[in-house]
């Protein structure tokens, strides 16, 4: 049976060799671009873009011109190591290659792929219906998961056509390309197929399965990196996971795995075919064990955002087709009462709960995979992206070299609370955290005990270093643990005194880097300069605070990440509501946590509104105890 696709939803395919069928009622050019694990073109796109001037690639091939139904063959087996991701993207061409044509896809028939086998079984359909001003397409995709490949409706657009799309795959110069398909396009027009005399519907999907409009925050605009504050809209989070395809390549650190070509994923446990696979930890692209895991819990992040995406789609679909059904019904005086009506109003609320009851299986499916997947993921993440409760937490030592990231809690969202994404955070860390104290100032400070006993553990000797402000004394009891160990640099300092003091020396330490950096003079620091990176946890904020403070704490949240200094803030907002509209760029420049579960960040593709849990310590558990003396006996002891 054919699986018909909405936005966002996968299926799994069942084996290498595969046709893509395209049906547009008007003349488009099809093309194919091979992705690395984040779905970017690497290197010359020459090897990794199939386009009708270059037609040919390992594994590919598209056609030659432009038309409006197109055949495409994919040999995913004969695909090089590098690619995990195939996508297929559909374009209106030239103005010469398309006389008297649409001007946009929204003003065409909505395009329809349709993914078989070689035999000419199909496998997945998917309708693009929602277009607008659209020129542009990323259709589909084919993806490696797990061993396996999948297919995936995409049907992201783009208004700045050609050009857009390819610099989102990371072609290098897009506007070259996308001028020279154009030019091979208007080459072949000759062998195009003639535009219809009038416009060919594309048949629909069965009632059951039809493809609803487009989901809001269907990808039509690049995405944004890592989830997003959807109360503050004008703020962006941290990147909180490697970034997503439309953002290109991770930012590494200089000799970090991220600055080489990504390995071949370590293959998973295969089953028996037609069974999804046996989940395996580590089964991402990357160069040590650490990197696959990290890329997996992003996968992850990912294929549930989509799912839910996919089942909240079809149910609004659901619900507004049996809304125009009785909107028809109430319209004829035939239908509109007695027991005819009675009868069609029930079989409209059947097809209705059918079409509820098949994307819940669906989701369901997918849930069931990725819970399976968690199961083996969650016990062998390394102790910086596992949780408190974690047992590698009781084996821990000080380690060697900083990680690629630190969990921060986990997201859910409401149709699967069963299943937690770690949100991990890279590091360095390129902006502060406010821990949002609003509902409990008191778990908002063991919160940011908990991150800060984290990034502490995460650096070598001597690599992290932490300062605590509690002007009022209020956080001491939560901040016993740091300062109780001999692992905090500067203990809580008192009263506006202490304040200035301890900012005044950061910033005096930003300036100072800042100056050498700028200078080239990086190895001219004074002898005996604390290179270690800096985190500042300030309490109750802003009280003890003058408006000198102020001027200081705003410069070391926009300035210190890149010089090494970290702001980790506990604070309620309104407690600082007399400074009005001063500090808005404070806390738009700070990624905004919860001590309790609250759901207000949103995930770049659809805005899904994320629930975040912090990772907090289990109740009676000597384990942050114990993680705080290793650091401290394996730390010099450091001077004011």
């Amino acid at each position: 049976m054919t699986a018909e696709l909405v936005r966002g939803q996968n299926h799994p395919l069942p084996g290498t060799r595969m046709e893509i069928r395209v049906s547009a009622g008007t003349p488009v050019v099809a093309a194919v671009t091979l992705g690395d694990e984040r779905g970017r073109v690497v290197g010359d796109s020459s090897q990794w873009l199939a386009h009708p001037g270059a037609p040919q690639l390992p594994g590919v091939e598209v056609p030659r011109q432009a038309a409006a139904e197109h055949r495409l063959a994919v040999d995913l087996g004969a695909m090089p190591p590098q690619v995990h991701r195939v996508h297929v993207l559909l374009a209106l061409p030239g103005a010469a290659g398309r006389p008297g044509a649409p001007a946009a896809f929204g003003a065409a028939p909505a395009p329809h792929l349709a993914v078989t086998t070689t035999e000419g079984e199909a496998v997945a359909g998917f309708t693009m219906t929602g277009l607008g001003p659209e020129t542009a397409l990323l259709a589909i995709e084919l993806y490696r998961r797990q061993g396996a490949w999948k297919v995936r409706a995409v049907g992201q657009g783009y208004e700045g056509g050609l050009p857009a799309l390819l610099l989102d795959q990371g072609v290098p110069e897009p506007a070259g390309v996308a001028a020279g398909i154009d030019e091979a396009v208007g080459r072949e027009l000759s062998r195009s197929v003639d535009l219809p005399a009038a416009p060919r519907t594309v048949p629909p999907p069965q009632p059951e399965t039809a493809a609803p409009a487009a989901a809001p925050g269907d990808g039509r605009t690049t995405a944004s990196s890592g989830p997003v504050d959807y109360r503050h809209p004008r703020r962006k989070a941290a990147a909180t996971a490697p970034p997503p395809p439309a953002q290109g390549p991770a930012q590494g650190r200089p000799g970090s795995p991220y600055d080489a070509p990504p390995a071949a994923p370590r293959p998973s446990s295969g089953g028996q075919p037609g069974t999804p696979p046996v989940p395996v930890a580590g089964d991402a692209s990357g160069w040590t064990m650490e990197e696959r895991l990290h890329n997996q819990v992003w996968g992850m992040f990912e294929d549930l955002a989509r799912t839910i995406a996919a089942y909240r789609s079809a149910v609004d679909f659901a619900e507004s087709r049996f809304e125009q059904e009785l909107d028809r019904l109430l319209a004829d005086p035939a239908t509109r009462g007695g027991q005819a009506a009675d009868a069609a109003r029930d079989q409209a609320q059947a097809r209705q709960f059918a079409l509820v009851d098949q994307a819940r299986a669906v989701l369901d499916r997918d849930i069931a995979q990725l819970v399976a997947e968690a199961e083996v993921v969650e016990p062998a993440l390394p102790a910086a992206f596992a949780g408190w409760e974690n047992p590698v937490w009781h084996a821990y030592r000080v380690p060697d070299q900083p990680p690629l990231a630190v969990r921060l809690g986990g997201l859910y969202l409401p149709e699967a609370p069963e299943l937690r994404i770690p949100l991990l955070a890279r590091l360095p860390l390129d902006r502060g955290l406010w821990i949002d104290s609003e509902e409990d100032r008191r778990v908002a400070m063991d919160t940011a005990v908990a991150i800060a006993a984290r990034l502490l553990a995460s650096y070598p000797v001597g690599g992290f270093a932490v300062h605590a402000l509690d002007p009022a004394g209020s956080g001491s009891a939560a901040l016993a643990p740091l300062t109780g160990s001999g692992a905090v640099l500067m203990p809580s300092a008192g009263g506006a005194a202490g304040v200035g003091e301890v900012l005044n020396r950061l910033t005096e330490r930003v300036d100072l880097l800042q100056m050498a950096l700028r200078g080239g003079a990086a190895d001219s620091l004074p002898p005996g300069f604390d290179t270690a990176e800096q985190l500042l946890i300030v309490n109750e904020f802003p009280y003890g605070f003058d408006d000198r403070a102020v001027t200081q704490l705003r410069y070391l949240a926009d300035e210190g990440p890149r010089a090494g200094v970290h702001l980790l803030l506990v604070a309620d907002r309104e407690d600082a509501s007399a400074y009005g509209p001063v500090l808005d760029p404070l806390w738009r420049s700070l990624l905004r946590l919860t001590p309790l579960p609250s759901d207000h960040l949103a995930d770049p593709w659809v805005g899904h509104a994320w629930t975040f849990e912090p990772s907090l310590v289990p109740p009676g558990s000597q384990v942050l105890t114990q993680v705080l003396r290793e650091i401290a006996a394996a730390r010099p002891a450091y001077g004011p």
